[in-house]
């Protein structure tokens, strides 16, 4: 009977598991994002499987699944937790890797790259140092292993509905101290918990009394969902569009004119139409241009309109040129 049982949540978990198509038309630029990444950052994906599909009913979110960015192995600094993640890691020394608790896999350590299909963002611990970052991901790291828990994400769905119309079995254990198997975890919750650890705030309850002081509550790790992350307002929210307007040249969209060049106030100038080498025959004669009546001309030159002297013996004088500018008018 348990072989069974056991043999139905395998097909069930294959079921609720396998992603459906990406959308077509990108959101996010993946490169970009994996450039901009640091260590500690939570990355926050829109998945397309029928469970992503079911957290985000239940948590009224885009945001079904949450992963912490560990980095490179290089980027780790300690010796003894870089030796776990290789162990649990048999890839590429040069993958960019994430921590993340997933349905039917438990809490693995996985490559950025799973997914470049999906639409993601970075939500980034504002101000959290280098060491608390490394606290943080030795947290995850050892959880290593660790089972999924479907039955938060059940207990998150019932939690929705009145207790008065569910029997007493089916009601909700979240706020049960210690409840249900302490070896299983979800992502949000295992990234509450490692944050917890260096009291990095994600959506504290800040009491603040009458003399003016306040104080912080830590809120149960287990009612934290991905889209946390992205509604407190101790991460930063950072988006890669796929397109962004930013990346295109406005200055391509100036209303250039190629009528006229302006010169300055006074002036204007029409550019001369751009010549154009020509391939002639052979067989075709070339006319050449008179460069000396081309000069005359640029140069103002003009041949004066007087009749032209003859000397003695009755041949023409020679020709008198001046600037057309300086003729005598009148």
């Amino acid at each position: 009977m348990r072989d069974l049982l056991r043999w139905l949540y395998d097909k069930a978990t294959v079921w609720l598991t396998k992603d459906g198509p990406p959308s077509p038309s990108p959101l996010c630029d993946f490169n970009r994002l994996g450039f901009e990444l640091r260590i500690g950052d939570v990355i926050l994906v829109e998945g397309r499987s029928r469970v992503s599909e079911v957290i985000k009913m239940i948590t009224q979110s885009p945001w079904s699944h949450s992963a912490l960015y560990i980095g490179r192995l290089y980027d780790i600094k300690d010796a003894d937790l870089r030796s776990v993640i290789e162990y649990h890691y048999d890839g590429d020394p040069q993958d960019q890797l994430i921590i993340e608790a997933l349905m039917g896999r438990g809490t693995i350590i996985s490559p950025l790259s799973s997914y470049r299909r999906d639409h993601l963002r970075i939500c980034r611990p504002t101000g959290l140092s280098p060491d608390d970052a490394e606290t943080v991901i030795g947290y995850a790291v050892k959880h290593l292993g660790w089972d999924y828990d479907l039955r938060q994400i059940l207990d998150l769905a019932r939690f929705f509905f009145p207790w008065s119309f569910l029997p007493g079995r089916w009601r909700s254990s979240l706020f049960q101290h210690n409840a249900g198997n302490p070896t299983r975890t979800v992502c949000s919750t295992l990234l509450a918990e490692a944050f917890g650890v260096v009291d990095f705030p994600i959506l504290p309850f800040i009491d603040r009394a009458d003399d003016g002081s306040v104080r912080f509550f830590k809120r149960n790790p287990r009612l934290f969902a991905p889209r946390d992350f992205d509604y407190s307002p101790y991460f930063s929210i950072i988006k890669y569009p796929y397109l962004g307007v930013n990346d295109i040249g406005l200055y391509h969209r100036l209303p250039w004119t190629d009528e006229d060049v302006y010169n300055d106030e006074l002036h204007g100038f029409n550019p001369a139409p751009s010549k154009v080498l020509k391939v002639v025959p052979e067989d075709e004669e070339i006319e050449v241009p008179d460069e000396t009546s081309e000069v005359e001309e640029a140069m103002g030159l003009a041949e004066l309109e007087e009749p032209v002297a003859l000397d003695e013996s009755g041949a023409p004088g020679p020709r008198h040129y001046a600037f057309s500018f300086l003729r005598r008018r009148g």
